[in-house]
């Protein structure tokens, strides 16, 4: 007998998948040379089929079925992007679905797996309920356009450098518009010079067509109308029959796809799909399984083996196989800090206890030696403020490939323009876990503006780790279909619930929260003007100002685990 390690891998590549509609993908489909028959995964990918390997799934007993989206590279028909309402993503993954449970060699059963946009177009096609389905592994994707951009906006950082330097070339080629044609010649532009000329145009509406190609009515059409979802994914969370794993990290710009699995834990049609599992990592959206984020080593611990436990997942589901009596709990967690893991039953976290601390402080908080404190005790009445120019922004503190991780603060230590909170150091561990949310009671000369917050974890020797952020636009407050312009100069309570986090504040460590305007370009900038940012390239001035004390009590609220 052929042990699974010894397997052999045979690639057949640019298989035809022909869809309902006569368009035609095309597929490399990876199997084992003997034996079977073996149940199939599905990867669907705008990113290009080219140069993946599944070396690992076919020797575990897989066959893999690798394709390109259609309109993208090998596979015909028109690209159509998530900022679309009407696509053909759900029909043709539940076609290639089927059309792969009818391989040779397979045994009938399927199941899809990916990260980021390869999970997105899971999302599209489970709701379709394929017979051939039985688990997906749809990894890393926000439910709602909204929280994969910014409110109201793009955010410019990640989406600009992924049109014209990820997506566009492949466009470019198929419909012989001028330009760079391969990923390679564009990243190459985009460093020489387009990055910067991009990043600093205004208004986004008035940005040539070229840099989104095909999609650019697309793309413009959601920015006048950014209140609309043209995702929409939690919508077909009722009718998913199958389970889900989802592996994220606390520093994922795209960890918002929780909510999926919250909602299929609570929504599933069926039992199976009740059972999805989530494992939350201190990883980043492309340092999924890495103990080292940025500059922080999360230590051995951290270390995770993507497609082992994607393996291990898909034995259950698609052989039947288990490796424990009984199933693992539903969710697992990264505790940072203490840097070990915990298995939980939840999500969120229901015995956290909500721990208050104010804002105050005598100095002008700006700055970490300016005097602003974090107390359990309410603070005295007072003000905090600062001026935010939109034209010197917070610079966003990430990898050169655009992606969050855990950030040292220092390089903004001299900024004037952020507000310091810092607690006493503490005398005992304290972990949070959940959302943190923050109420402002702020106030603005600008009819619109943006608050952000950060919370932060300072070590005795003064050196930083963000630990989680959120930010408010000033008039999408109250939601993106009910916009309100602010009265300059009234106080005004904002709620800031803040990213989900894992973290124990170490004995004799700070918790600090800064408060600030701008985090560009991981966001887009406020104008601080009364017109609409996509359409209006005038940028004002803003002046702001916390208030703390009193009725106006400034403060954060942490989920403590006892």
């Amino acid at each position: 007998m052929v042990s699974a390690r010894d397997l052999a891998v045979e690639v057949t590549r640019n298989v035809a998948v022909p869809m309902r509609d006569g368009v035609v993908l095309r597929a490399d489909v990876f199997r084992p040379a003997t034996g079977g028959p073996y149940p199939v995964l599905v990867m669907r990918t705008p990113y290009g089929k080219q140069g993946k390997k599944f070396d690992a799934y076919v020797k575990a007993g897989y066959i893999v079925v690798c394709q390109d989206a259609r309109g993208r590279y090998e596979s015909e028909g028109e690209y159509e992007s998530f900022y679309r309402f009407d696509t053909h993503d759900a029909e043709d993954g539940y076609d290639t679905v089927e059309w792969a449970a009818r391989l040779p060699g397979s045994n009938g059963k399927t199941g899809t797996f990916g990260a980021s946009y390869n999970a997105f177009l899971q999302w599209r096609l489970a709701p379709l309920r394929p017979p051939s389905l039985v688990a997906m592994a749809a990894s890393s994707i926000p439910p709602r356009l909204t929280q994969l951009e910014g409110p109201g906006t793009i955010r410019p950082g990640r989406r600009l450098s992924w049109f014209y330097a990820g997506m566009s070339p492949d466009m470019r080629k198929r419909s012989g518009a001028p330009g760079p044609v391969t990923k390679a010649e564009a990243q190459k532009l985009w460093k020489s010079g387009e990055e910067k000329r991009l990043m600093q145009f205004l208004p986004w509406l008035d940005l040539p067509d070229s840099v989104f190609e095909g999609e650019a009515a697309a793309v413009k059409h959601w920015l006048r109308n950014p209140h609309l979802d043209p995702c929409a994914l939690l919508d077909g969370c009722p009718q998913v029959a199958v389970p889900n794993l989802d592996i994220i990290g606390w520093f994922d710009h795209c960890n918002d796809s929780i909510e999926l699995d919250q909602a299929l834990m609570q929504h599933g049609s069926t039992a199976a799909a009740r059972q999805t599992r989530l494992i939350i990592g201190p990883w980043s959206h492309s340092g999924r399984g890495k103990r080292k984020q940025g500059t922080v080593d999360f230590g051995p611990a951290a270390v995770l083996n993507l497609a082992a436990e994607e393996i291990r997942w898909f034995d259950r589901w698609l052989k039947g196989k288990t490796a424990d009596a009984s199933p693992a709990p539903p969710v697992r967690i990264f505790i940072m800090g203490a840097n070990q893991w915990r298995d939980e039953n939840e999500w969120p976290l229901s015995r956290a206890v909500p721990h208050t601390f104010y804002l105050g402080g005598k100095g002008s908080a700006n700055t970490p030696a300016g005097g602003g404190q974090l107390s359990q005790e309410p603070s005295a009445v007072g003000t905090n403020s600062y001026t935010y120019d939109p034209r010197d922004p917070v610079p966003t503190l990430w990898t050169p490939a655009m992606f969050t991780v855990p950030a040292e603060q220092a390089p903004l230590a001299e900024r004037q323009d952020i507000l310091v909170y810092q607690s006493q150091p503490l005398t005992a561990p304290l972990e949070v876990t959940g959302y943190p949310q923050v109420i402002l009671h702020a106030a603005s000369t600008a009819p619109d503006t943006d608050f952000f917050a950060r919370l932060i974890d300072v070590a005795p020797d003064g050196s930083t780790r963000d630990i989680t952020m959120g930010m408010v636009r000033a008039r999408y407050r109250n939601g993106l279909a009910d916009p309100r312009l602010l009265t300059p100069g009234e106080v005004t309570e904002y709620k800031i619930t803040l990213r989900p986090t894992a973290n124990q504040f170490q004995k004799g460590h700070r918790i600090r929260l800064d408060i600030t305007s701008s985090d560009f370009p991981n966001y887009d900038r406020n104008h601080n003007t009364a017109a609409d940012p996509n359409s209006n390239a005038r940028l004002e001035n803003a002046e702001q100002t916390v208030h703390h004390g009193g009725i106006r009590s400034s403060r954060i609220i942490l989920p403590v685990i006892p």
